[in-house]
């Protein structure tokens, strides 16, 4: 373990609680999926040697963000690339400097996998450490298959079940997170129903949307940046094979809150619909893509980089290096707050008068590279498909929000006759 003597003076605390994305291997997988807009970052980092959280790197870390945090918890999020790479020891190390740092605060960690490396020994750690395993499952085997393979280009199905059967072996909590791209968005309640039944009671549904890079880029990455404000395209011809339709998002959505809302409502989580009745109750949605502003959500890379976002992983968006400053500094820097004051204040006129904005607020920035009907840039790409959707939960949600507000659960909302709330059209 460093020495503390070793390291720089200890960062203040920040004006506001803030997150960090945490890639203490950077970009290195065991995998190869098809879609993942993570795996190419290894350009950035080709002589830093190894792309490992080395031990200062790491201590500094867990000392700085604990000490950083405003409020009494510290969240640590470990993700990657694949973090089951370091090995179990790493995390082991990673948990004693939490203890050594602690300073009081209660301190828990979140561990994104792919699953594929899980055995009984993870299994054991993350249950005796309490860690809430997310397991990247993208739906049944020709579904999740259909992208996600590892460097040989086999399919990974049936290694990411054995990992998820360890999990449930060793009681670790989990939820999945799941992808939905060309191929598995058009298969809604395929989808849903094989997460519900292999037990998932927390899933993450998370959009593809990547747009190819133009030839002359000088980093060398094939996909292209988040777009600058006035950066725009008429078309969507330049996204992937594999990002998702607008179209087939929205219904995606729809199809699977139909079902959830007559029969899962408090018993399968949907972070989408959480966040959804969130915003209709007027509370803080708690996912930044439907937030006003965001910017407090950052990532760090294994050498101690520090970028605005964990999408925003390009050299224009890199904050700092924590090693040379303290964590607070880079996370308050002006250059910070503007990225996440610009969410707002760059929405076109087209989204500001959107009768659903509420609730999407824009969705995130880098998904706004089309134009408007009238013309302006920054229209979100998925802008149909969430207007879709969130004009078709109108009435159900405004129920349910309508229960809490006395005293009621959500869930009372499968007593009452569909008729009763499916009446459709925002009225807000």
């Amino acid at each position: 373990m460093t020495s503390a003597t070793s390291l720089r003076p200890t960062s203040p605390k920040a004006k506001a609680p803030f997150h960090l994305m945490t890639k203490p291997i950077g970009s290195r997988c065991n995998l190869d999926c098809s879609y993942c807009f993570y795996l190419e970052k290894e350009k950035l980092y080709t002589d830093t040697g190894g792309r490992r959280m080395q031990p200062e790197v790491l201590e500094t870390y867990v000392r700085d963000y604990i000490a950083a945090q405003p409020g009494p918890e510290a969240s640590f999020a470990w993700q990657g690339g694949e973090p089951t790479l370091l090995g179990v020891e790493f995390f082991r190390t990673a948990l004693a400097l939490q203890r050594k740092h602690a300073q009081g605060k209660t301190i828990t960690n979140a561990f994104q996998t792919n699953g594929v490396l899980l055995d009984d020994e993870w299994g054991e750690f993350f249950a005796a450490n309490q860690f809430l395993v997310g397991l990247s499952l993208d739906g049944p085997a020709h579904l999740h298959d259909a992208y996600r393979v590892d460097k040989g280009g086999k399919p990974t199905f049936g290694q990411v079940m054995a990992g998820l059967k360890v999990l449930k072996k060793h009681g670790v909590e989990f939820n999945t997170l799941t992808t939905v791209h060309r191929k598995n968005s058009t298969s809604p309640l395929e989808v849903y129903r094989f997460l519900r039944e292999v037990g998932s009671g927390y899933i993450q549904f998370i959009p593809i949307v990547e747009r190819n890079a133009p030839d002359h880029t000088n980093d060398g990455l094939w996909l292209a940046p988040p777009p600058d404000h006035e950066d725009a395209v008429a078309l969507d011809t330049q996204v992937t094979p594999w990002s998702v339709r607008p179209a087939d998002y929205g219904n995606f959505l729809c199809r699977i809150f139909d079902e959830w809302v007559q029969r899962d409502v408090g018993k399968v989580f949907v972070q989408q619909f959480d966040a959804a009745l969130a915003n209709w109750v007027g509370e803080p949605a708690g996912v930044c893509i439907f937030t006003e502003q965001c910017g407090r959500g950052l990532a760090i890379e294994h050498n101690g980089d520090i970028f605005s976002c964990d999408h925003y992983v390009y050299p224009r968006y890199r904050l700092g290096n924590l090693m040379d400053t303290p964590l607070a500094d880079l996370v308050d820097a002006p250059a910070q707050q503007a990225f996440g004051e610009a969410k707002s204040t760059s929405l076109p006129r087209f989204c500001r008068e959107c009768p659903v904005r509420f609730a999407c607020h824009g969705e995130c920035p880098k998904h706004r590279f089309l134009h408007t009907p009238h013309g302006e840039p920054g229209l979100n790409y998925l802008c149909a498909g969430y207007k879709k959707f969130f004009t078709h939960i109108d009435s159900p949600m405004r129920t349910m929000a309508a229960m809490l507000s006395m005293q009621q659960a959500p869930a009372a909302i499968m007593q009452l006759p569909r008729a009763q709330w499916i009446k459709g059209g925002s009225k807000r």
